[in-house]
Protein backbone atom coordinates (compact mmCIF):
# COMPACT_ATOMS: atom_id res chain seq x y z
CA UNK A 1 0.00 0.00 0.00
CA UNK A 2 2.84 2.57 0.82
CA UNK A 3 4.34 1.79 -3.01
CA UNK A 4 0.88 2.58 -4.22
CA UNK A 5 0.92 5.49 -2.17
CA UNK A 6 4.13 6.95 -3.20
CA UNK A 7 3.31 6.48 -6.80
CA UNK A 8 0.67 9.52 -6.21
CA UNK A 9 3.11 11.51 -4.07
CA UNK A 10 6.13 10.53 -6.47
CA UNK A 11 3.95 11.81 -8.95
CA UNK A 12 2.99 15.30 -7.16
CA UNK A 13 6.63 16.00 -6.02
CA UNK A 14 7.91 16.02 -9.42
CA UNK A 15 6.43 19.36 -10.42
CA UNK A 16 7.86 22.54 -9.47
CA UNK A 17 4.87 24.31 -9.49
CA UNK A 18 4.88 27.00 -6.69
CA UNK A 19 2.20 26.25 -4.26
CA UNK A 20 3.03 29.00 -1.84
CA UNK A 21 0.01 30.88 -1.88
CA UNK A 22 1.52 35.11 -1.69
CA UNK A 23 3.81 34.39 -4.19
CA UNK A 24 1.28 32.82 -6.09
CA UNK A 25 -0.77 36.27 -5.61
CA UNK A 26 2.24 38.66 -6.32
CA UNK A 27 3.12 36.58 -9.57
CA UNK A 28 -0.73 36.59 -10.51
CA UNK A 29 -1.17 40.59 -9.88
CA UNK A 30 1.66 41.38 -12.03
CA UNK A 31 1.19 39.54 -14.85
CA UNK A 32 -2.63 41.11 -15.05
CA UNK A 33 -0.88 44.12 -14.68
CA UNK A 34 1.47 43.91 -17.13
CA UNK A 35 -0.60 42.45 -19.57
CA UNK A 36 -4.74 42.62 -19.05
CA UNK A 37 -5.00 45.84 -21.22
CA UNK A 38 -3.71 44.68 -24.25
CA UNK A 39 -6.56 41.76 -24.79
CA UNK A 40 -9.67 44.73 -23.70
CA UNK A 41 -10.03 44.39 -27.48
CA UNK A 42 -13.16 43.59 -29.80
CA UNK A 43 -11.43 40.33 -31.35
CA UNK A 44 -10.76 38.52 -27.66
CA UNK A 45 -14.08 39.46 -27.06
CA UNK A 46 -15.01 37.31 -30.33
CA UNK A 47 -13.03 34.48 -29.62
CA UNK A 48 -14.28 34.23 -26.12
CA UNK A 49 -17.68 34.36 -27.10
CA UNK A 50 -16.72 31.08 -28.69
CA UNK A 51 -15.39 29.46 -25.83
CA UNK A 52 -18.05 29.46 -23.28
CA UNK A 53 -19.76 26.56 -22.59
CA UNK A 54 -23.55 28.17 -22.00
CA UNK A 55 -24.99 26.46 -19.09
CA UNK A 56 -28.15 26.16 -17.31
CA UNK A 57 -27.94 24.26 -13.91
CA UNK A 58 -31.03 25.20 -12.01
CA UNK A 59 -33.56 22.62 -9.94
CA UNK A 60 -36.28 24.04 -11.87
CA UNK A 61 -35.27 22.81 -15.80
CA UNK A 62 -37.33 21.15 -17.65
CA UNK A 63 -37.58 19.44 -20.50
CA UNK A 64 -39.41 23.07 -22.26
CA UNK A 65 -36.96 25.04 -20.86
CA UNK A 66 -33.80 23.35 -22.01
CA UNK A 67 -35.56 23.33 -25.87
CA UNK A 68 -36.02 27.39 -25.32
CA UNK A 69 -32.22 27.34 -23.87
CA UNK A 70 -30.59 25.86 -27.30
CA UNK A 71 -33.33 27.35 -29.28
CA UNK A 72 -31.32 30.57 -28.46
CA UNK A 73 -28.21 29.19 -29.45
CA UNK A 74 -29.77 28.06 -33.21
CA UNK A 75 -31.37 31.94 -33.60
CA UNK A 76 -28.04 33.67 -32.76
CA UNK A 77 -26.37 31.51 -35.57
CA UNK A 78 -28.50 32.07 -37.89
CA UNK A 79 -29.23 36.01 -36.81
CA UNK A 80 -25.31 36.47 -36.36
CA UNK A 81 -23.75 34.84 -39.05
CA UNK A 82 -20.72 36.94 -38.64
CA UNK A 83 -19.60 36.01 -35.27
CA UNK A 84 -18.76 32.62 -33.92
CA UNK A 85 -21.34 31.11 -31.91
CA UNK A 86 -20.76 29.36 -28.06
CA UNK A 87 -18.19 26.09 -27.88
CA UNK A 88 -20.87 24.46 -26.16
CA UNK A 89 -24.44 23.53 -24.52
CA UNK A 90 -23.90 22.23 -20.86
CA UNK A 91 -26.60 20.67 -19.01
CA UNK A 92 -27.44 18.55 -16.55
CA UNK A 93 -26.53 14.42 -17.86
CA UNK A 94 -30.18 14.15 -18.26
CA UNK A 95 -31.38 16.55 -20.73
CA UNK A 96 -28.52 15.28 -23.20
CA UNK A 97 -31.11 13.92 -25.98
CA UNK A 98 -33.16 16.91 -25.31
CA UNK A 99 -30.12 18.94 -26.19
CA UNK A 100 -28.92 16.83 -29.32
CA UNK A 101 -32.06 16.59 -30.45
CA UNK A 102 -32.81 20.44 -30.26
CA UNK A 103 -29.68 21.61 -31.34
CA UNK A 104 -29.26 22.78 -35.30
CA UNK A 105 -25.65 24.11 -35.22
CA UNK A 106 -22.62 21.18 -36.05
CA UNK A 107 -19.85 23.63 -34.17
CA UNK A 108 -21.49 23.41 -30.63
CA UNK A 109 -20.84 20.47 -28.66
CA UNK A 110 -23.46 18.93 -26.18
CA UNK A 111 -22.22 19.04 -22.80
CA UNK A 112 -23.53 17.72 -19.57
CA UNK A 113 -22.46 17.66 -15.74
CA UNK A 114 -22.40 14.09 -14.70
CA UNK A 115 -21.08 11.48 -12.25
CA UNK A 116 -23.41 12.93 -9.29
CA UNK A 117 -22.90 16.58 -10.17
CA UNK A 118 -21.92 18.81 -7.76
CA UNK A 119 -21.11 17.02 -4.77
CA UNK A 120 -19.81 13.72 -6.30
CA UNK A 121 -20.99 12.13 -3.53
CA UNK A 122 -22.17 8.53 -5.18
CA UNK A 123 -21.28 4.86 -5.94
CA UNK A 124 -19.02 4.73 -8.42
CA UNK A 125 -21.27 2.31 -10.52
CA UNK A 126 -23.43 5.25 -10.17
CA UNK A 127 -20.83 7.49 -11.60
CA UNK A 128 -19.89 5.68 -14.75
CA UNK A 129 -23.74 4.56 -15.78
CA UNK A 130 -25.41 8.27 -15.47
CA UNK A 131 -22.31 9.13 -17.73
CA UNK A 132 -22.20 5.94 -19.85
CA UNK A 133 -26.23 7.36 -20.68
CA UNK A 134 -25.26 10.67 -21.18
CA UNK A 135 -22.68 9.67 -24.48
CA UNK A 136 -25.66 7.01 -25.25
CA UNK A 137 -27.48 10.27 -25.53
CA UNK A 138 -25.55 12.08 -27.48
CA UNK A 139 -22.85 14.54 -25.29
CA UNK A 140 -20.20 15.41 -26.46
CA UNK A 141 -18.08 16.41 -23.54
CA UNK A 142 -19.00 15.39 -19.70
CA UNK A 143 -18.09 17.28 -16.75
CA UNK A 144 -17.77 15.90 -13.41
CA UNK A 145 -16.24 16.51 -9.86
CA UNK A 146 -12.90 15.74 -8.35
CA UNK A 147 -13.57 13.20 -5.23
CA UNK A 148 -12.72 15.92 -2.56
CA UNK A 149 -13.79 13.00 0.37
CA UNK A 150 -11.11 10.81 -1.49
CA UNK A 151 -9.14 13.40 -1.99
CA UNK A 152 -8.92 15.35 1.84
CA UNK A 153 -8.73 10.90 3.45
CA UNK A 154 -5.55 10.94 1.47
CA UNK A 155 -6.88 7.86 -1.04
CA UNK A 156 -5.18 8.87 -4.15
CA UNK A 157 -5.57 5.35 -5.33
CA UNK A 158 -9.76 5.30 -5.14
CA UNK A 159 -9.54 8.68 -5.96
CA UNK A 160 -7.27 8.43 -9.11
CA UNK A 161 -9.14 4.94 -10.19
CA UNK A 162 -12.50 6.98 -9.83
CA UNK A 163 -11.56 9.34 -12.93
CA UNK A 164 -10.24 6.76 -14.82
CA UNK A 165 -13.51 4.53 -14.74
CA UNK A 166 -15.50 7.58 -15.84
CA UNK A 167 -12.81 7.83 -18.94
CA UNK A 168 -13.68 4.76 -19.87
CA UNK A 169 -17.16 5.45 -19.71
CA UNK A 170 -16.97 8.93 -21.85
CA UNK A 171 -15.27 6.49 -24.66
CA UNK A 172 -13.50 8.98 -27.08
CA UNK A 173 -15.59 12.26 -25.59
CA UNK A 174 -13.76 14.67 -23.89
CA UNK A 175 -13.85 14.25 -19.76
CA UNK A 176 -13.82 17.21 -18.29
CA UNK A 177 -12.80 17.09 -14.42
CA UNK A 178 -13.61 20.09 -12.15
CA UNK A 179 -11.35 20.07 -9.13
CA UNK A 180 -13.79 22.95 -7.11
CA UNK A 181 -11.10 25.35 -6.15
CA UNK A 182 -13.26 26.91 -3.29
CA UNK A 183 -13.08 23.83 -1.95
CA UNK A 184 -9.20 23.11 -2.10
CA UNK A 185 -8.56 26.75 -0.92
CA UNK A 186 -4.62 27.04 -1.16
CA UNK A 187 -2.38 26.55 -4.16
CA UNK A 188 -0.64 23.09 -2.31
CA UNK A 189 -4.26 21.24 -3.01
CA UNK A 190 -5.09 22.52 -6.44
CA UNK A 191 -1.01 21.45 -7.34
CA UNK A 192 -2.58 18.55 -6.02
CA UNK A 193 -5.40 17.79 -7.63
CA UNK A 194 -4.31 19.15 -11.14
CA UNK A 195 -1.59 16.63 -11.38
CA UNK A 196 -3.87 13.56 -10.37
CA UNK A 197 -6.47 14.65 -12.60
CA UNK A 198 -4.27 14.96 -15.17
CA UNK A 199 -2.79 11.57 -14.96
CA UNK A 200 -5.79 10.07 -14.32
CA UNK A 201 -7.43 10.50 -17.91
CA UNK A 202 -8.26 14.14 -17.35
CA UNK A 203 -8.75 16.23 -20.67
CA UNK A 204 -9.66 19.50 -19.18
CA UNK A 205 -9.34 20.71 -15.58
CA UNK A 206 -12.05 22.95 -14.69
CA UNK A 207 -12.14 25.39 -11.54
CA UNK A 208 -15.70 25.31 -10.05
CA UNK A 209 -18.99 23.99 -10.21
CA UNK A 210 -20.05 27.26 -9.06
CA UNK A 211 -23.26 25.87 -6.70
CA UNK A 212 -21.53 25.03 -3.02
CA UNK A 213 -18.05 27.12 -2.22
CA UNK A 214 -16.51 29.71 -3.80
CA UNK A 215 -16.40 29.84 -8.44
CA UNK A 216 -13.60 30.88 -10.11
CA UNK A 217 -10.32 32.62 -8.80
CA UNK A 218 -7.07 34.28 -10.67
CA UNK A 219 -5.30 32.53 -8.60
CA UNK A 220 -6.11 29.05 -8.93
CA UNK A 221 -6.31 29.68 -12.60
CA UNK A 222 -2.80 30.25 -12.58
CA UNK A 223 -1.79 27.24 -10.60
CA UNK A 224 -3.77 24.86 -12.98
CA UNK A 225 -2.44 26.34 -16.00
CA UNK A 226 1.34 26.17 -14.37
CA UNK A 227 0.16 22.40 -13.84
CA UNK A 228 -0.70 22.20 -17.35
CA UNK A 229 2.06 23.92 -18.77
CA UNK A 230 4.74 21.38 -17.09
CA UNK A 231 2.30 18.64 -17.75
CA UNK A 232 2.60 19.30 -21.26
CA UNK A 233 6.77 20.09 -21.44
CA UNK A 234 7.15 16.11 -19.28
CA UNK A 235 4.48 14.32 -21.65
CA UNK A 236 3.90 16.02 -25.32
CA UNK A 237 0.27 16.37 -24.03
CA UNK A 238 -1.80 19.19 -24.11
CA UNK A 239 -4.90 19.28 -21.33
CA UNK A 240 -7.40 21.84 -21.64
CA UNK A 241 -8.56 24.51 -19.11
CA UNK A 242 -12.05 26.07 -18.06
CA UNK A 243 -12.25 28.42 -15.99
CA UNK A 244 -16.36 28.73 -14.60
CA UNK A 245 -18.15 29.49 -11.45
CA UNK A 246 -19.50 33.62 -10.80
CA UNK A 247 -17.30 34.57 -14.48
CA UNK A 248 -20.60 37.20 -15.27
CA UNK A 249 -18.80 39.97 -17.13
CA UNK A 250 -16.20 40.76 -19.99
CA UNK A 251 -13.56 42.01 -17.42
CA UNK A 252 -13.50 39.23 -15.30
CA UNK A 253 -13.52 36.98 -18.81
CA UNK A 254 -10.33 39.03 -19.57
CA UNK A 255 -8.07 37.91 -16.86
CA UNK A 256 -8.87 34.60 -17.26
CA UNK A 257 -7.76 34.74 -20.97
CA UNK A 258 -5.06 36.89 -19.90
CA UNK A 259 -3.66 34.18 -17.76
CA UNK A 260 -4.09 31.24 -20.15
CA UNK A 261 -2.83 33.41 -22.97
CA UNK A 262 0.89 34.48 -20.69
CA UNK A 263 1.16 31.00 -18.81
CA UNK A 264 0.03 28.42 -21.93
CA UNK A 265 0.58 30.00 -25.08
CA UNK A 266 -1.29 30.71 -28.12
CA UNK A 267 -1.19 26.62 -28.63
CA UNK A 268 -4.22 26.85 -25.89
CA UNK A 269 -5.72 29.84 -27.05
CA UNK A 270 -8.97 27.48 -29.16
CA UNK A 271 -11.94 26.45 -27.86
CA UNK A 272 -10.40 22.65 -28.26
CA UNK A 273 -8.23 23.77 -25.31
CA UNK A 274 -9.79 26.71 -23.38
CA UNK A 275 -13.73 26.62 -22.07
CA UNK A 276 -15.55 29.34 -19.73
CA UNK A 277 -18.64 28.03 -17.88
CA UNK A 278 -20.78 30.91 -17.37
CA UNK A 279 -24.83 31.35 -18.12
CA UNK A 280 -25.10 35.50 -18.05
CA UNK A 281 -21.25 35.99 -19.55
CA UNK A 282 -22.41 35.51 -23.20
CA UNK A 283 -25.05 38.71 -23.51
CA UNK A 284 -22.50 40.54 -21.39
CA UNK A 285 -19.64 40.18 -24.06
CA UNK A 286 -22.14 40.33 -26.93
CA UNK A 287 -23.11 43.83 -25.94
CA UNK A 288 -19.12 44.39 -25.95
CA UNK A 289 -18.75 43.22 -28.79
CA UNK A 290 -21.91 44.94 -30.80
CA UNK A 291 -22.15 48.14 -28.72
CA UNK A 292 -25.94 47.06 -28.43
CA UNK A 293 -28.10 46.61 -25.72
CA UNK A 294 -29.33 42.95 -27.35
CA UNK A 295 -29.20 39.76 -25.20
CA UNK A 296 -29.50 37.13 -27.47
CA UNK A 297 -28.60 34.47 -25.09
Amino acid sequence: MEEIKDKYQQAIASFSVPTDDAVIAQEVSQLLAQHVDENRKNEVYQFMLNCIDLTTLSSTDTQSSVREFVQRVNDFDNNYPQYKNVAAICTYANFADVVRNALDVDAVKVAVCSANFPSSQAHLEVKTAETALAIADGADEVDIVFNLGLYFDNNYEDLCDEISEIKQACGDKHLKVILETGALKTAEHIRNASVLAMYSGADFIKTSTGKIYDGASVEAAYVMCRCIKEYYEKHGEMIGFKASGGISTTEDAIKYYTIVKEVLGEKWLTNEYFRIGASRLANALFIDITNDVVKPF
